[in-house]
């Protein structure tokens, strides 16, 4: 039984040994970017563009609703709450899907991350343990061979 066991993780190494370490990252960035983005969608007024709400200074007056009445932060106002974070899920989720300061953005999400599990959605642990894995992970390798951190550093 030991014997299979050992054929079969060996088996599936080389498997994942084609895999290029970049792609995992790139594909851990555009995953977590992805978590981050539709979320922000929820939060911007304003037009569209190419079907995308970038007009990140537009928070919706339900949004600042949501952060007063059913979120309601401690310490935090609702209005500089929703703002925050607005802001934060728009720059540093484009942070993280462009490398750029990735380690910095990966930070912020994972607070981001914490905030969420510890005081609007503490059932949710198991998806918020899936990002928190993603952006530990981030955290610690930064944005990789493909990214603008990447071209920064040469």
């Amino acid at each position: 039984m030991k014997n299979i066991v050992i054929s079969v993780d060996r088996f599936a190494k080389k498997l994942a040994d084609i895999i290029p370490a970049w792609a995992t990252n790139l594909t851990l960035r555009a995953g977590i970017f992805f978590v981050f983005w539709n979320s922000v969608q929820t939060k911007l007024g304003g037009g569209s563009y190419f079907g995308q709400k970038l007009e990140f200074w537009r928070v919706t007056e339900s949004t600042k609703m949501l952060f007063e009445y059913e979120y309601a932060l401690p310490i935090i106002p609702a209005e500089i709450a929703a703002y925050m974070a607005t802001l934060g899920e728009f720059f540093l989720g484009l942070g993280i899907l462009f490398g750029f300061f990735t380690r910095l953005s990966a930070f912020g999400l994972l607070i981001m991350t914490l905030v969420i599990q510890v005081f609007v959605y503490p059932g949710s642990w198991s998806v918020h343990l899936l990002w928190a894995g993603a952006l530990i992970y981030l955290l610690k390798d930064g944005g990789g061979l493909v990214s603008i951190d990447r071209l920064l550093h040469r």
